[in-house]
């Protein structure tokens, strides 16, 4: 959460179009937004300016207070209301799944259960996972209703595995709003795309495979705060060591890279590098140990390199260090591994 100082005041990024988007269901519930609107700090005057923006924080109240008081939680989005607390059973129905592919499957399938203007699909192709919003009707969910799913899905899966998981395009079926600038912190990540035939998010397909992190208890207090889910990026990634090992690997950088290097190539600081790798029961100097493992034993095991040639790809000085740390890793020597062919 942004700090409210002086210093640092929040930053307003929502777009004002969103709030305009939860007084219109006040009016087609034949309600009056004004208690809301007070509550969320929106003037009637804020709320006309067509290019105007609110802050996180000011979004989560306006939801909350919107979605209790008209007791719908698609705000209007759909053809009937989603009363208060239907996210929370989607949420509940899939808390017992063994991985996030599986959980999000059931959100999905559970989903057209209780809103059937949408159908949401998980599918994969390579290595890329995408979350695709179908409408029945193209156009009448509408912007809002459309981000707020996916805002929502995307929320629920990173709290899901307490990893934030970095997004690597998103598609929208409407022309770039005037407010397009919002959708580079919503949807943060390269392949933004407009006058796309559906909505979906994509993002690397091994966060499928981690284990949910989540239990019933945990869902009970997620549940009492829910929405800042939707409005704030989740921070921590869990498949950074899996990164930092493929950045290691590269074969055309991997035995320069340092702290800093990495550090710089994920967008983060070196600190923040070592922080969260000790935060999974990992060090930098494992994973670079693990990679010249690797890259040693399929050297070894693959081609006929004299041992010293092996040693000195895999970054080692010399052959008697290499056989030494070798042994440490594997147990066995250099060459008692490539007799054996043994591949574990």
């Amino acid at each position: 959460m942004p700090s409210r100082s002086p210093a640092n005041p929040p930053v307003a990024a929502t777009p004002m179009a969103f709030a305009r988007s939860i007084t219109a269901a006040y009016r087609r519930y034949g309600r009056s937004p004004d208690q809301t609107l007070k509550l969320a700090q929106i003037t009637p005057n804020q709320l006309k300016q067509a290019n105007a923006h609110i802050t996180a924080r000011q979004m989560e109240v306006l939801s909350g207070a919107a979605m209790q008081e008209l007791d719908d939680e698609s705000l209007g989005a759909f053809g009937r209301k989603l009363p208060w607390g239907s996210y929370g059973m989607l949420a509940r129905a899939s808390i017992s799944s063994p991985n996030l592919g599986i959980a999000l499957k059931r959100w999905c399938r559970h989903h057209a259960l209780i809103a059937d203007d949408i159908m949401l699909r998980l599918t994969t192709s390579g290595d890329t996972a995408a979350i695709a919003v179908e409408e029945k009707v193209p156009g009448k969910v509408g912007e809002f209703g459309l981000v707020h799913v996916l805002r929502n899905i995307h929320g629920l899966a990173c709290w899901y595995v307490d990893s934030r998981i970095p997004l690597q395009g998103a598609r929208f079926p409407f022309e770039a709003p005037a407010h397009v600038d919002a959708y580079a912190l919503m949807f943060p990540g390269p392949g933004l795309q407009f006058n796309a035939a559906q909505a979906e998010i994509r993002f690397d397909a091994r966060y499928l495979a981690l284990p949910l992190r989540r239990d019933e208890k945990a869902l009970q207090q997620m549940l009492q705060r829910a929405l800042p889910l939707t409005v704030l990026q989740y921070r921590r990634d869990r498949l950074l060591v899996e990164q930092v090992r493929q950045a290691l690997a590269n074969p055309a950088a991997g035995a320069s890279h340092t702290a800093e290097t990495l550090a710089t190539a994920l967008n983060m600081s070196p600190r923040s590098l070592h922080r969260q790798l000790q935060e999974e029961g990992a060090s930098l100097q494992q994973l670079k140990d693990e990679v010249r493992f690797e890259k040693a034993k399929d050297l070894l095991l693959r081609t006929s390199k004299p041992i010293k040639q092996v040693a000195e790809a895999s970054g080692f000085r010399n052959e008697k260090s290499f056989t030494r740390a070798f042994r440490e890793w594997a147990g066995v020597s250099p060459g008692g591994l490539r007799t054996s062919g043994y591949r574990n």
